[in-house]
């Protein structure tokens, strides 16, 4: 009988990061443009200093890195993108200049791909960025969370949810390489995915997946995935959404909060909306909203949260009056319980039809 694989060393608890959060770059990070030939050639000559960011991105990315209070542990913070490995430099330059640290950095060897005539896996993602998230988790404790982000342009709510199942040991290795065929993964590339996912050990690893939605596609088109994908048109939502699970402060809500007003012109009806869409599918309670609003407008002189987090008297009254209308909210006739994680499996080969459709095998 073959000996089971051995799990990887579990690190010490001092080293061990409390979540994990992996981030793609392209339309998630970056307002990319690679919808025409000639905006694909205007993003591989642009500058650092010439990138956007998507607002709140930053913030948000400066936020989750902070320990939260009583520990002192930071957290891991992963780009994965599909951009190709000649443009590091312009876009690691681009994270400095933004403040914003990380540990691990994946680009696309798609240079490689073009010499060995691996054309399909220039534009196929699911061989390239599946892989990629199992060897990332390799030696990681069981225990770690994960929270990933992708956008609507691509697959990533397809990758991050089966990447997640795979950790649980929700998909068995049969109906993953017939996913795999059916994605167009070369078989080198499906063999070494095969033999990542049998070697880790099986854990409830992945906590949510946000995925911006750059294209505005409706939210209901992920809902085949259950509630731990979430859908989101700014970042403002996700780090309500993060508040709500306990993985950012109030204080770190209210600093994405007052980049996208100050330097981003969001108004506080923006924001107002955008937390009652939150409410609205049911993806943060009432509960939370309320401690959120007291929390900014409660405090007072040194435990007054707007001038300590930088803003402008302009934005502090914007914001105190939100926090306000926050904290007294009634409750909304249509709320019922927060939305949850079905038991009920992904059916892959499906999706795979209706939100993959050009990732489909050549018949």
């Amino acid at each position: 009988m073959a000996s089971e694989p051995l799990a990887p060393p579990t690190p010490p608890a001092s080293e061990a990061p409390p979540v994990i959060y992996r981030w793609d770059l392209d339309k998630t990070y970056l307002q990319t443009d690679f919808d025409s030939f000639r905006a694909l050639l205007r993003t591989a000559f642009e500058g650092a200093q010439e990138k956007r960011t998507v607002p709140g991105a930053a913030t948000l990315l400066r936020e989750i890195r902070r320990p939260l209070t009583g520990t002192t542990a930071t957290a891991r913070i992963c780009f994965i993108s599909g951009s190709p490995r000649q443009m590091r430099k312009v876009l690691t330059e681009k994270l400095r200049l933004d403040g914003v640290e990380y540990d691990e950095f994946i680009l696309k060897p798609n240079l490689q791909n073009m010499l060995t005539g691996r054309f399909r896996a220039m534009r196929e993602q699911v061989g390239y960025k599946l892989p990629a998230l199992l060897a990332g988790r390799a030696g990681v404790a069981p225990t770690t969370r994960e929270i990933c982000f992708g956008d609507d342009a691509e697959s990533d709510a397809f990758i991050y949810s089966l990447y997640g199942d795979l950790l649980a040991g929700r998909v068995p290795p049969e109906l993953l390489s017939r996913i795999l065929h059916e994605a167009g993964v070369y078989p080198v590339d499906a063999a070494r995915t095969l033999s990542l996912c049998e070697s880790m050990p099986r854990a409830q690893a992945v906590e949510r997946i946000f995925i911006h939605l750059d294209r505005r596609s409706p939210p209901s088109r992920f809902d085949r995935y259950g509630a731990t994908v979430v859908p989101i048109y700014n970042y403002f939502q996700a780090a309500l959404v993060l508040f709500a699970d306990q993985r950012l402060t109030a204080g770190s809500v209210v600093r994405v909060a007052v980049e996208m007003v100050d330097k981003h012109s969001y108004s506080v009806e923006a924001l107002r909306n955008s937390l009652q869409d939150m409410l609205r599918r049911r993806r943060m309670g009432l509960d939370r909203v309320r401690a959120l609003g007291e929390a900014i407008a409660g405090g007072e002189g040194e435990a007054d949260l707007l001038p300590a987090l930088g803003a402008m008297p302009s934005t502090r009254e914007l914001l105190r009056a939100l926090a306000t209308g926050l904290r007294d909210m009634g409750p909304l006739p249509l709320q019922e319980q927060l939305a949850v994680p079905s038991s009920e499996a992904v059916d892959y080969l499906l999706a795979l039809e209706q939100d993959l459709p050009r990732h489909k095998r050549k018949k």
